[in-house]
């Protein structure tokens, strides 16, 4: 049964199912869930609780074990199993389809992972697990819900903020949920509950944004071009390799052009983007609308400039080379891209 976040409260005040499934792409999303999992099976009376994490050399008969050993306190009892990995292999692929067909009585079996892809998504064991459990896929929300993310959870802590703080704390974290978590619960304790204004907002967060190079690209296929600055300046004070930086952009700009090329002859988009290995629906999205902004030869210009980027790097050509990224990115993100 997959649930959606907003069933998720109403489900840990019913009696728990036997088995829950978390997994997502942010841990702090995932790890606040299993807490309340955890707290809601010891308020029903799930007295014990055994831990498994699988890591290197691990044993899948310690969770037939575990499963076999009765509580100590003779109640009910909590089955933690956590893969880190997301990865099992042959011999946890089938050791949890076997457990999975036989769950054990008076016990409750709490099994996290990270982000899932599609190739984990089509294993026998994946779906076995998601077909048998109460399912939460806990991602982190999209870059322009993240000042509604960040509302909500300041409405928890009964304090609101208008629009534009809500906007500064989301720049200012960029898309870092841990980092969110605690500068709004620090302005919990600064100020109590109630309204919050711009300045006590802007004088309490400090700009803890995690600037890296998969960002920089999603901000390009968005269209977002204050966002490709703000990006391309973090990635710079933090020292980020120029050659990575390129191969990023460039790599995009490829794809990008050979899925223009595609949809200019008439191919299909799915086709294109099984063809590319692109299999994420988002991004998916996300290509197709920077596509409907983009020409085949204003590709062909961003590609050349590419090459002329890593003239730059090499000393090959002269100037400056961020100023050159941010001009490679303002190009592809440009709401009307000039040949």
């Amino acid at each position: 049964m997959n649930l959606r976040p907003d069933q998720f409260a109403v489900q840990l005040e019913r009696p728990l199912a036997p088995l829950w499934l978390l997994h997502g792409n942010e841990p702090l999303l995932v790890l606040e869930a299993a807490d309340a999992i955890r707290a809601a099976a010891r308020r029903q009376g799930f007295e014990e609780r055994e831990t498994l994490v699988v890591g290197q050399g691990f044993k899948w008969d310690a969770l037939t074990l575990a499963a076999g050993n009765m509580s100590l306190f003779g109640g009910a009892k909590l089955i933690d199993l956590r893969i880190p990995t997301g990865k099992p292999g042959r011999d946890g692929g089938d050791a949890l389809q076997r457990y999975i067909a036989a769950l054990p009585a008076q016990t409750l079996t709490l099994i996290t992972l990270p982000e899932v892809d599609w190739q984990t998504r089509k294993t026998g064991w994946f779906k076995a697990l998601a077909e048998a459990a109460a399912t939460l896929e806990l991602n982190a929300p999209e870059r322009e819900r993240l000042p509604e993310w960040v509302g909500r959870r300041l409405a928890t802590q009964k304090q609101s903020a208008p629009p534009e703080a809500l906007a500064f704390i989301a720049d200012h974290v960029e898309g870092n949920l841990l980092a969110a978590h605690q500068e709004i619960l620090k302005l919990g304790l600064l100020h109590g509950e109630g309204a919050l204004t711009l300045e006590q907002v802007q004088d309490a967060v400090l700009n803890v944004a995690r600037y890296d190079i998969d960002k920089l690209r999603l901000a390009v296929l968005e269209g977002d071009p204050a966002r490709c600055a703000r990006l391309l300046d973090g990635l710079r004070g933090e020292g980020a390799a120029p050659p990575l930086v390129l191969w990023a952009l460039a790599n995009e700009t490829r794809t990008l052009a050979s899925l223009c090329a595609g949809r200019d002859a008439g191919q299909p988009l799915p086709a294109l983007f099984k063809a590319e290995r692109i299999f994420d629906p988002r991004r998916q999205q996300l290509i197709g609308r920077a596509l409907s902004r983009l020409t085949q030869g204003g590709l062909r210009a961003a590609l050349m400039h590419a090459a002329r980027i890593d003239r730059v790097i090499k000393g090959l050509a002269s100037g400056d080379v961020w100023d050159e990224f941010l001009q490679l990115a303002l190009r592809l993100a440009a709401r009307h891209q000039r040949p």
